[in-house]
């Protein structure tokens, strides 16, 4: 089988088994701090386990995509190296939210793995292993199933502490948790590995594919295990190592999905396809790449756009090993596409994008290698002995993106050696300061678990009566009532207050009955419910309470104008720009509007005016907004986007605004009645965020009237300025620059003059060290430029010589040293001048006939300069 066909079958199982098929959700997790990526199947369900949300159904069946690249979960180094580690996976599973338990999803496993209508898998091939107390799992396995009893296998706590476990599963050190029961195939004794629990069972013989977890017990901060209400069923099984058995091969590589990435990845290097590790990181790596792309990430210094840079640069490097010339890595994207595309459509949607941005980002690492190789000439030029630092190793492969082995190569050309225990050392302690400041670990007691769910009454109004307060919470605890000057979480059954999400700030102003004041500072969501973030100004407010609420109208309003305008200009842009422009961020609050989009390049002025015309077109068109409430395939089947960082459910909201729908979208915020209400969009700005994305802001409505009023004001009091009018403003400021470059021409021709004098007089002053001119001397008074163009001089009068010059301005030294040709091969200007820049506290570097330096120790520049003999000495005597 197919590995497509195996998807579809595992699905369609499940289907027919009263699951619904769940669409895979995006591999950047929404409103979970604990991930860095999507990285298991049970991710989206997360809320469902924990008893914060509620779908139309008790179990799914879903076959998720998963990068595992960064923060805890990280198999990056091990791809190309083992036949089953990736940075991207698929990973099939099935899902009982309180429904059905142990008995029922081990019979579904066992049946769609052995039944001759589904992988019809010998059975005698699968062993299985159960948590060591878990005896009804254990029963299942032998008294339902009929697995004998030498390959059903107990597993206890062999990871150092109880409930650490091979089969014990945990969301966290707190929270859902429970035994699990793995399924193993038996690749054949002519396989290298023992069993699961054996000392050989790392080998490649028994592979696990299947893994049952029973969500059974609630584990609190003190350790101890409570049955859970409600036990639930998470599943998973890789997509990839199934097909390795049903396509009767023992790594994943070697699968079809695989045989076709690695065919184009040969083709784009221009290498043989001959099993190499790296040829594998690139087949590996492209999926990754791209996914994380067509889901929004974009290549970037922190966070999840430092992982996927990692990831690009990881696999040119590979491919630069293999004999790439030049950029390659992005021409396998077509490859993927037709591999995939027709599982994730996201991929042919954004098949442009991903190519654009891997191409850019490939470029810009050649010219990192570039810059890492000056560096790392500067830095050896300075070195002492033979070996190169390990902290120089690591910052060149962290700040820079050097490869080590590539600082390796260069080592060995120059006789010199790596300290790689001091790299190492400076990765663990690199790796130490990412789980210190990572947020992968969470009390999931401490959440807000409430049953039922706030009523939002704001799309209709701003105030509401009779509301009734349902739970209370002060610095996370519950609590049944609240003093004046209680910050304090108000959880209402229904309310008009808009909680922050999709971009939308929260909204604030007040509840309230006749004996207490609450002032609603923020509004966020917790799970199905909305909390009210307030101060107690009067009273006592007790659960239990009836209040009224009263939002701040002006400030909603505002709102809806920019948010309503946030719809309009990303039409816009993709009607002018093209639809590869897709959002990437967004801030929607009173004061203005932000929104990040996909784009490569800066957009200029006059097309800016051109899309502010064209969303002021809609609104001075006037037209009713529109909302739909429907079913999410409804929604997409009407040409719906839907907006990124936003969370929708099995019903949504359909936005339909401006002219002949001129903008569909998914979006639960609120929003104008009709489109002139937004009153005016004015762009106030628009740049670069990221590699492919920019940021434009706006404003709207009185914000923006009031913006062009403050730039008006600032107009008038230039033309005061500059003795003229609002019209005439423009010409006068030319004429002013124009007038100041000439100036600035006039002061570096008599800096020019004033140097040559005085290096005349220094002429003078050189010492011949052997049969070489050397001048060392401070030139008062000189910038940069008249340095350099000094030591040129000096360096011409002398012939044969070495001069450096020195100049002091607002405490700090800059440093000029020049050689000339027939000195260059003995003593380099570059080297120079890092040596004397190391002596007063600064750093520098350039070509070995001139080379520029700075530092800020002043009181350490006329010894620097007095050392220059000895270090011409040494090097030409």
């Amino acid at each position: 089988m197919k590995s497509a066909e195996i998807r579809e079958a595992f699905l369609r199982f499940f289907e027919q088994k009263g699951h619904a098929r769940v669409a895979s959700s995006s591999l950047v997790p929404h409103d979970d701090p604990t991930l860095l990526f999507t990285n298991a199947g049970m991710n989206q369900f997360k809320d469902c386990f924990l008893g914060l949300d509620k779908r139309a159904y008790t179990r799914a069946t879903s076959s998720q995509k998963c990068v595992r690249a960064g923060g805890k979960h990280n198999d990056l180094e091990n791809v190309g190296y083992t036949a089953r580690h990736h940075t991207f996976f698929e990973m099939l599973g099935n899902f009982s939210f309180g429904d059905y338990f142990k008995r029922d999803a081990i019979h579904y496993a066992w049946e769609f793995l052995t039944s001759p209508q589904w992988l019809n898998i010998p059975k005698d091939k699968l062993t299985v292993t159960v948590y060591a107390s878990d005896d009804e799992a254990y029963a299942l396995w032998q008294n339902d199933i009929g697995v004998p009893a030498e390959r059903i296998i107990r597993i206890g706590d062999n990871k150092g502490a109880p409930y650490a476990s091979d089969n014990f599963w945990a969301m966290g050190d707190t929270g859902p948790c429970g035994p699990c029961t793995e399924i193993f195939y038996d690749h054949g004794a002519d396989i290298a590995g023992g069993p699961p629990g054996s000392p050989d069972e790392d080998g490649d013989r028994f592979i696990e594919i299947w893994n049952n977890v029973f969500m059974q017990f609630n584990r609190t901060a003190d350790g101890v295990l409570h049955p859970l209400p409600a036990p639930s069923v998470d599943t998973g099984m890789g997509l990839e190592r199934i097909s390795a058995v049903m396509q009767h091969v023992h790594a994943n590589y070697e699968i079809d999905l695989f045989q076709s990435l690695l065919k184009a990845a040969a083709e784009a290097i221009g290498c043989a396809n001959d099993n190499q590790a790296s040829l594998k990181v690139v087949a590996d790596h492209i999926r990754s790449c791209s996914f994380l792309i067509a889901d929004g990430v974009v290549p970037s210094n922190e966070g999840r756009g430092y992982v996927l840079r990692r990831i690009i640069r990881r696999a040119c490097r590979h491919g630069n090993k293999l004999g790439a010339t030049g950029t390659f890595f992005h021409r396998v994207v077509p490859a993927l596409v037709m591999e995939m595309g027709g599982a994730y459509p996201e991929l042919q949607a954004q098949q442009a994008t991903i190519i654009r941005v891997l191409q850019q980002e490939e470029e810009q690492f050649a010219r990192t290698l570039e810059q890492g190789l000056r560096i790392l000439d500067q830095d050896l030029a300075g070195l002492k002995g033979s070996v190169i630092p390990g902290e120089t190793v690591f910052r060149l492969y962290d700040t820079y993106g050097f490869p080590v082995d590539l600082t390796g190569d260069i080592a060995r050309e120059r006789d010199l050696t790596l300290d790689l225990a001091g790299f190492e050392a400076a990765m663990t302690a690199q790796r130490e300061r990412a789980r210190a400041s990572s947020r992968f670990d969470m009390d999931y007691n401490t959440l807000i678990k409430l049953d039922g769910e706030t009523t939002f009454l704001g799309y209709a109004t701003t105030q509401a009566d009779a509301l009734q307060v349902r739970a209370l919470y002060v610095g996370g605890e519950s609590v049944t009532s609240a003093n004046v000057g209680d910050q304090v979480a108000i959880i209402l059954d229904k309310t008009p207050f808009y909680a922050e999400s999709g971009g939308q700030a929260g909204d604030v102003g007040y509840l309230r009955n006749a004996s207490v004041v609450a002032e609603v500072q923020d509004t966020t969501k917790a799970g199905a419910h909305h909390l009210h973030q307030a101060m107690i100004t009067a009273g006592v407010l007790t659960v239990g309470d009836t209040l009224a609420a009263d939002v701040r109208a002006d400030l909603r309003v505002a709102t809806a104008r920019n948010h309503s305008a946030t719809h309009l200009l990303h039409a816009a842009l993709r009607e002018t720009l093209g639809t590869h422009v897709t959002q990437k961020g967004s801030l929607v609050c009173a004061d203005y509007l932000r929104f990040d989009f996909s784009h490569p390049e800066a957009i200029p002025l006059a097309t800016l005016r051109q899309i502010e015309a064209r969303v002021n077109g809609q609104i001075l068109a006037n037209t009713a907004v529109e909302t739909d409430v429907t079913d999410i395939d409804t929604a997409r089947a009407k040409g719906a986007m839907a907006l990124f960082g936003e969370k929708y459910g099995d019903v949504v909201r359909v936005l339909t605004m401006g002219e002949a729908g001129f903008s569909v979208e998914l979006c639960g915020g609120t929003h104008v009645a009709r489109t002139g209400d937004i009153g005016l969009l004015r762009i106030t700005s628009e740049a670069g965020v990221a590699a492919g994305v920019r940021r434009i802001e706006a404003r709207t409505g009185e914000g923006a009237l009031a913006w062009l009023n403050a730039g008006e004001q600032t107009l008038l009091e230039l033309a005061d300025a500059v003795k003229g009018n609002r019209d005439s403003v423009a010409g006068k400021v030319r004429q002013l620059l124009e007038r100041q470059r000439e100036l600035e021409k006039e002061l570096d021709k008599l800096k020019s003059k004033v140097a040559a004098s005085a290096g005349n007089d220094l002429v003078n002053q050189a010492e011949l060290v052997g049969q070489v001119q050397v001048l060392a001397s401070v030139l008062d008074g000189a910038d940069a430029k008249s340095l350099r163009d000094t030591v040129d001089q000096l360096r011409n009068k002398l012939g044969q010589s070495v001069v450096v010059l020195a100049t002091v301005q607002d405490g700090k030294v800059s440093l000029a040293a020049g050689v000339s040709a027939d000195v260059m091969s003995r003593v380099k200007a570059g080297e120079l001048v890092s040596y004397l820049a190391a002596q007063v506290g600064g750093k520098g570097g350039g070509r070995p006939d001139m080379a520029m330096a700075g530092g800020s120790d002043v009181g350490a520049l006329p010894a620097a300069l007095a050392s220059v003999k000895q270090f011409v000495n040494e090097r030409v005597n």
